[in-house]
């Protein structure tokens, strides 16, 4: 994921913390809150694991989010790591991100609207 689509400064973190919305399933947690660009954070705590446990979770969480840049609404997100996903296999991580994000409603056209055929 590009440097511009990320989320680095630990003031945007603390926003998004106070005015965000959350929606949660096992082993994430998605913030959700409004702003001009897409930005996007990881965070993922010592309780995970130690720092090569930690990486894994955020190179596989940013890849999972990779996909979906091009179908988000603009807004700060922030997707928190739960101990439980230094666990969990790369394809329910891709599962759990895309239910996140349909749970938020943050797609711009919902992508199931596009995947179904029309019965006209």
């Amino acid at each position: 994921m590009q440097k511009q689509y990320r989320l680095q400064k630990n003031k945007a973190f603390q926003y998004v913390y106070h005015r965000g919305r959350s929606a949660s399933c096992r082993d994430l947690v998605l913030l959700a809150a409004k702003g001009r660009g897409l930005q996007v954070g990881f965070s993922v705590s010592k309780k995970v694991g130690n720092a090569v446990t930690r990486n894994r979770v955020k190179r596989r969480l940013r890849e999972c989010f990779r996909p979906h840049l091009g179908d988000v609404k603009n807004g700060l997100y922030v997707f928190v790591a739960r101990p439980s996903a230094a666990n969990a296999t790369f394809q329910s991580l891709q599962k759990q991100v895309n239910d996140l994000l349909k749970k938020q409603g943050v797609f711009r056209s919902s992508p199931e609207a596009e995947s179904k055929p029309d019965n006209a």
